[in-house]
């Protein structure tokens, strides 16, 4: 019933008017799935590779789909994937490009779960699945690699940890992106948006922080729950080898300074979670922060980690970080990222699953945050491709209740 009949790509947009790839998978039953590339602008250097969309698309055909196609079926999740890496033939997806490979991996999610008249996070989650459903984190503020001339810490994340329902969590990130707002336009600091929604005031850091403490103790106030944030301070765009530490408008902070850093802003605002505060080769300097700060927040690893259980395995040797980002694009195929999450989980890692700032209206990585009971997910506040995914884990709640 779940034998793949035809695999189907095209271009498509996503968020930031770049092509993407798109894949529709069918099978002898009927069933039908699609899904969309993500793509990153603050990418890793171990990252699987994403290739120009039309070159990846004609890869594929050429060389996956006479491999799915009358021989894999959609509701065996390994096999899809094992097909993928067997017509790629590369470490890293260079062949087919991750682009093409992860659509067709979700796609192919899609088509079980429709054969089997199932909800994608059921159809994903397995012997994983518990009652818990993911916090999101709003990305606020942002800057670094997503917006110009605004601050150097990358993102700055509310986290509505004390909100009694998803719900409940999107509203309250909804509320505290427009208290900010509001906040600036009190301050008459002008303000675009970021790639992923975020206000990109020209600030500095510490105004951020400022700003953002303000926005969230308000809005908790109205609210009545607890809202903390977090950082991702995207530390590999900020250290430069040359300067020997990480680079900031006020000046270089070594890596023992970068560190002392993080931990005082952790102290001091509570942060409940920090991404990548250090460079993605420093699992030492990761060691470190985590011995500091590590009982008190999530110290998360996407370009230390990039959703690779080899990587990841190294972390957990060297005790760097406690948490990791969870990318499917990163990686190449869902069984990867789940077979990250697997060693996260045996590990006492946590597992946070992630959007990218150039996305598509696709909703996957929500069934995937709630399959695999995931503490938080990174999909924004605001912003058709991100409220996608805030809405379809509304529904995942409403319609498990």
């Amino acid at each position: 019933m779940t034998l793949i009949t035809d695999v189907r790509l095209r271009r498509v947009l996503d968020s930031r008017g770049n092509a993407t790839v798109e894949a529709d998978v069918l099978t002898e039953s009927g069933g039908f799935g699609r899904g969309k590339a993500p793509s990153g602008a603050s990418t890793g250097e171990y990252e699987a590779i994403e290739l120009p969309a039309t070159e990846a698309i004609a890869n594929a055909r050429e060389d996956a789909i006479p491999r799915l196609v009358g021989e894999v079926h959609a509701g065996n999740q390994r096999d899809v994937d094992a097909a993928l890496h067997a017509a790629d033939g590369t470490d890293d997806f260079s062949g087919i490009g991750a682009n093409s490979a992860v659509a067709i991996s979700m796609a192919a999610a899609k088509a079980g779960a429709d054969v089997l008249g199932a909800p994608l996070y059921q159809h994903l989650g397995g012997t994983f699945r518990g009652n818990e459903y993911p916090t999101p984190l709003g990305n606020i503020i942002g800057g670094g690699e997503h917006a110009a001339d605004a601050t150097n810490i990358q993102e700055f994340l509310a986290a509505p940890v004390g909100a009694p329902s998803v719900e409940e969590a999107v509203f309250a990130n909804a509320a505290v992106h427009q208290e900010v707002h509001d906040i600036l336009a009190d301050r008459d600091l002008p303000a675009g948006k970021g790639d992923e929604g975020a206000w990109a005031p020209s600030v500095s850091d510490d105004e951020a922080f400022e700003i953002m403490d303000e926005a969230v103790e308000t809005v908790a106030d109205d609210f009545g729950f607890a809202i903390a944030f977090g950082l991702d301070v995207a530390g590999a765009e900020l250290y430069d080898a040359d300067e020997d530490g990480y680079v900031y408008d006020d000046g270089v902070k070594s890596t023992a300074e970068q560190i002392d850093y993080i931990a005082e802003k952790v102290e001091e605002y509570d942060l409940v979670y920090v991404e990548d505060p250090l460079d993605e080769n420093d699992y030492e300097a990761f060691a470190d922060l985590t011995d500091r700060v590590g009982d008190q927040t999530l110290v998360c690893g996407d370009d230390l980690f990039v959703t690779n259980v080899e990587r990841l395995q190294a972390g957990i040797s060297a005790g760097a970080g406690n948490s990791i980002l969870i990318k499917p694009n990163q990686i190449g195929t869902l069984t990867d990222a789940v077979d990250a999450i697997e060693l996260a989980t045996e590990s006492g890692y946590e597992s946070v699953v992630s959007h990218r700032s150039g996305e598509t209206e696709d909703t996957t990585i929500a069934h995937l945050a709630v399959a695999t009971d995931a503490p938080f997910i990174k999909t924004g506040a605001v912003g058709g491709e991100r409220t996608a995914k805030l809405n379809e884990l509304i529904r995942i709640e409403d319609n498990a209740v």
